[in-house]
């Protein structure tokens, strides 16, 4: 409806239309009371004031785009249900580079999660921008993985408006993401998420995407919508293979049986963007010593990590970390084990883990072949 309107003339005249009256609300929509149904536009229009409206979103660090505007991501443009208006905070122009969307469920496993985050940080050392939805689980760790890289790019679309985080517990995650990138919603600001956004939601992550990857899902959920909204479009589907007695990949397996490309690794992905790559790459990129998100460990302090350029070991750092490594060390062994099974193993939370694994890698004592760790020295 918004797009038609901006299709009759720019914004004020649309605005126009609906204060005198010319257009009216169409047909009611479930969850409004009687009055709001019976209620023409106007009415709500005359009691709205647009500019102090435009100046608490200034005043928020919140950005205004529509349909038809300069700013407004050229990839929604052509889409054939293209956002009316876009609010995001942070920087929009992250969505010129590539977009990959890695999505998945909020359930997801151990093993997912660690997927999605290498998913996700190898895909933005590549140059990639990870686009998610924010969520727990899949989402969660895609935007940590691109947020473990020094320059990576991430952007989140989000349910809610973009100065309400959801969920909430993800707060900590939004901030980075707006600092590394931007979190976008067609939802006004103050708005909550509701059940009915999340499908709408979920089609602005497929149109945003160049290649959508399901990396985990269940046989019904919210990533397979946004499979479906992708295919639609004729965007690229791919997914990662999951153990087939596992719930959590019913989906993605199911999806891989009616055409969809199976994921390995980000090198497969790229392949998909036309930047056909050996994998691993022969330098494989400098990882930072700690992740600027651990999503599972409840330790504060500093989120920034930066890229070492050191060419050899390094020490351990000193403080809590140490005692952590160690633990870790002593799980990963000498022979192969997945970054799922260190974490059982140690008993520590997957964020702890993973700079942990870090910090042994820089120090020469691990070594890390695609998905798999092994222990390669003595301390």
């Amino acid at each position: 409806m918004l797009v038609d309107l901006l299709e009759g003339g720019d914004p004020c005249e649309a605005w126009e239309r609906v204060r005198s009256g010319e257009v009216r609300r169409p047909d009611p929509r479930r969850g409004l009371s009687a009055d709001r149904r019976r209620e023409p536009w106007a009415h709500e229009a005359a009691r709205t004031d647009p500019a102090a409206l435009a100046a608490r979103c200034r005043a928020a660090g919140i950005g205004v785009t529509w349909w038809g505007d300069d700013r407004y991501p050229a990839v929604l443009s052509d889409d054939p249900e293209p956002p009316g208006v876009l609010f995001w905070r942070g920087d929009l122009t992250n969505l010129d580079r590539p977009c990959v969307a890695l999505v998945g469920t909020r359930q997801a496993t151990h093993d997912g999660r660690a997927t999605a985050f290498e998913l996700g940080r190898d895909l933005a050392a590549a140059g990639v921008c990870v686009i998610s939805g924010l969520a727990l689980g899949i989402d969660g760790a895609a935007h940590a993985g691109a947020l473990s890289i020094a320059g990576g790019s991430t952007v989140g679309v989000a349910a809610s408006g973009v100065d309400v985080p959801y969920p909430p517990r993800h707060a900590r995650l939004w901030e980075l993401v707006v600092g590394r990138g931007a979190v976008c919603s067609e939802t006004p600001p103050g708005k909550p998420a509701q059940a009915w956004r999340f499908p709408s939601r979920n089609r602005v992550i497929a149109a945003l995407s160049r290649v959508v990857v399901v990396v985990e899902s269940h046989a019904t959920g919210g990533s397979l919508l946004t499979a479906e909204a992708a295919l639609a479009r004729g965007i690229d589907v791919a997914a990662v293979p999951g153990p087939v007695r596992s719930p959590a990949s019913a989906g993605t397996n199911q999806l891989l049986t009616e055409g969809p490309a199976p994921v390995r690794h980000a090198g497969d992905v790229l392949d998909l963007l036309g930047r056909v790559t050996a994998w691993p790459p022969a330098r494989r990129h400098q990882r930072p010593h700690r992740l600027p998100l651990a999503l599972s460990a409840p330790r504060g302090g500093p989120v920034d990590g930066g890229a070492s350029g050191a060419t050899g070991p390094v020490p351990l750092p000193a403080g809590p970390l140490r005692e952590e490594a160690r633990r870790v060390l002593a799980a990963v062994g000498w022979r192969s084990i997945s970054l799922n099974r260190i974490v059982e193993a140690s008993g520590l939370p997957l964020g702890t883990v993973a700079a942990a694994l870090d910090d042994l890698e820089a120090a020469g004592l691990v070594a890390c072949d695609g998905a798999w760790w092994r222990r390669v020295g003595a301390e």
